[in-house]
């Protein structure tokens, strides 16, 4: 018990003495007024799903406007700093948007016998956020934008996902992030109430430690309160060649196990509603990069008697980004069982005098996927009570081919200015359509206009 205390305190003196090797953030803080930074993001977003082969009424697009404001102080100064925050955004739609979806605009519920809803004009949303720090230790609460690998903020539709609680971002030794958080509300892209996703407790914590300029590996955890306990690892490793290219290592893997609260909520699960469910996915990239060429080569595989999922229903506080894997892009091939395989390449046209322009295309194919069917004490009845599950049939396939150009101005009065359009064609086995998504056109164009207040 001796030499247990007393290698605890070495290890506690040694992470004293590393942590002051390098500045503290603290330390360096100029006030409250003087590091403060204001921004406003004006963006016009379009996103159109056109569902083949499906009930006439049933495509979705969205078309809309919206300035995204956050006004971030600075710390004051002293041992213990303090700061404050506003992040939100103002939107409307344009064009009827009488097939509003994509979880991009919001509606007021419902839909006539054409599919055709009923989305908001205008609309506003936000909140605020205090700070404070210590050394290189920073806790924020209020309202935030989360970009963690067990609990993401959706920032892929017009506007950002919200997230109300505490994050506390550590930095004291060198090399080493630490962060921990708990959440209570959750606001959708296309939610208006601030906990719109109705969120009891999100409980995060994480830590990523960079072993030297080429080797890099992070853990992160959720316990999401009656829905699910989720575990992420990700190693990446970089190295030089001969021929001034560069290689790159990465693996990734997810393992969650849910609640059973939350069961039935799933869209892939195999077997009785009282079962345990959980999933494994992991997946190995290898990057290769020359110039003004990336080619990308990566391999997915899922496990478990459920495929991965974001926790489809209220209170999982998920806007479906937190998959943080390489074989997603419209679809994250993610089915039960499912093993898939990509090829990405991407082009830099800064090699021929195009800066800021470049073009990815991946094709990504999955098989082996279990599909399945719901089993419920009256087969006839679809109200009656589920008894679970059952394979209709273990090699549904899909497949995804992904275009995307995308421009940022370089220089001007428009720097950083940016034009993104993409297509995904989406085709797969009906047995899968009918549990997934049916086959899929989808375009989406997004032109950012960036302005710096201060």
């Amino acid at each position: 018990m001796q030499n247990s205390k007393k290698l605890t305190l070495a290890v506690l003196i040694q992470a004293a003495l590393v942590s002051t090797a390098f500045a503290s953030e603290q330390s360096e803080s100029k006030g409250f007024v003087e590091d403060a930074e204001g921004s406003v993001l004006f963006r016009t977003g379009y996103i159109s799903r056109d569902y083949k082969d499906t009930t006439p009424g049933s495509d979705r697009s969205s078309f809309a406007q919206t300035a995204i404001v956050k006004l971030d102080s600075g710390f004051t100064k002293g041992t213990v700093g303090f700061g404050a925050g506003i992040i939100g955004d103002a939107s409307f739609k344009l064009g009827e948007n009488a097939h509003a979806g994509n979880d991009m605009i919001p509606t007021h519920g419902g839909q006539d016998a054409q599919g055709r809803v009923d989305a908001y004009d205008h609309w506003a949303r936000g909140g605020a956020y205090v700070k404070a720090r210590v050394s290189n230790t920073t806790a924020t609460y209020g309202t935030q934008v989360l970009d963690l690998p067990v609990l993401a903020s959706n920032t892929a539709r017009l506007v950002p996902e919200y997230f109300t609680g505490v994050l506390v971002e550590s930095n004291e030794i060198e090399n080493l992030s630490l962060v921990a958080g708990k959440f209570t509300e959750n606001q959708r892209s296309s939610q208006i109430k601030s906990d719109g996703n109705e969120l009891d407790r999100a409980i995060v914590w994480g830590a990523k430690y960079k072993f030297n300029d080429a080797v890099n590996a992070s853990y992160y955890g959720t316990d999401i309160k009656d829905r699910l306990e989720r575990h992420y690892v990700n190693a990446n490793y970089s190295y030089k060649l001969a021929n001034d290219s560069t290689l790159t290592h990465d693996f990734s893997v997810y393992h969650t196990n849910w609640d059973r609260e939350a069961n039935n909520s799933l869209y892939s699960y195999i077997g009785s509603v009282d079962d345990k469910f959980k999933n494994s996915i992991w997946a190995i990239s290898t990057t290769y990069n020359k110039g003004p060429h990336n080619v990308m080569l990566a391999y997915q595989q899922n496990t478990g008697n459920t495929g991965y999922d974001y926790g489809l229903g209220q209170g999982v506080g998920d806007g479906h980004q937190t998959i943080y894997m390489p074989n997603s892009y419209l679809s994250d091939f993610v089915g039960n069982d499912e093993k898939s395989v990509q090829l990405q390449y991407t082009f830099d046209f800064g090699a021929i005098n195009v800066p800021g322009l470049s073009w990815t295309s991946a094709f990504v194919y999955g098989w082996d996927i279990d599909a399945s069917r719901a089993v419920r004490v009256d087969p006839n009845d679809s109200d009656s009570a589920l008894l679970g599950r059952t394979i209709t049939t273990d090699d549904a396939q899909e497949r995804e081919f992904f275009n995307q150009v995308k421009y940022t101005v370089q220089s001007g009065f428009a720097k950083d200015a940016s034009l993104r359009v993409r297509h995904s064609y989406y085709r797969a086995d009906q047995a899968y359509n009918d549990v997934y998504m049916p086959d899929t056109n989808e375009w989406r164009l997004f032109l950012d206009i960036p302005v710096k207040l201060f």
